[in-house]
């Protein structure tokens, strides 16, 4: 006789996503705002290919020092209690910065269906973390939109302050910007392989 006893196994929601709709509040948001004007933008990239079919966006990337150590740890605790819900990572560290990203209407800002990992650095991220910092009515087009396979992509809530978290290995876009100006920024968060 062949006895065998599995212990329980806390189940996860692996392809889903968490969101707070007023992650950050209007005083937070200005203080934001004022300290990204004083970096400067780079032209954003992408992992093996930089055309503008693919991303068309500009960047700064947030020091992780002791003026922004209060925004970094505020995101920190807000993915931890998202992963605690949803996925039960392993979550280790920030091995990356903040990106401050704009999508412009005149510049046909988007970026196509993609997933936030890969090899190198990209490898030790297990959630990926986006804030928008525009209000709705700021921009038209420039959704957050995240796949879980078939044709009908999960479309994520829009707003000042809203955070949306989510596994790093969903695919997932920004759609083309047609009017206006979408500002977000973006972190991953992880370290070591996925369990």
């Amino acid at each position: 006789m062949n006895l065998q006893y599995t212990f329980e196994q806390k189940q996860t929601d692996s392809q889903n996503y968490y969101y707070y709709k007023d992650g950050f509040s209007k005083e937070e948001l200005k203080k934001i705002y004022d300290g990204v004007a004083t970096i400067p933008f780079n032209e954003a990239t992408t992992v093996g290919n930089d055309s503008k079919e693919v991303r068309s966006s500009i960047v700064k990337w947030i020091p992780q020092n002791t003026e922004w150590w209060w925004l970094y740890e505020k995101l920190t605790n807000l993915t931890v209690e998202a992963n605690d819900k949803l996925w039960n990572f392993d979550l280790i560290s920030i091995p990356e910065l903040i990106q401050y990203t704009e999508y412009h209407a005149s510049e046909g800002g988007h970026y196509g269906w993609h997933q936030d990992i890969g090899p190198d650095t990209l490898s030790l991220r297990k959630v990926s973390i986006t804030v928008q910092l525009s209000e709705t009515d700021d921009y038209i087009g420039g959704d957050l939109e995240l796949s879980r396979g078939g044709d009908n992509p999960l479309i994520s809530p829009r707003g000042a302050g809203v955070v949306v978290i989510f596994p790093s290995y969903l695919m997932h876009r920004v759609t083309k910007v047609t009017e206006g100006v979408r500002r977000s920024f973006v972190l991953w968060v992880g370290g070591s392989h996925y369990r």
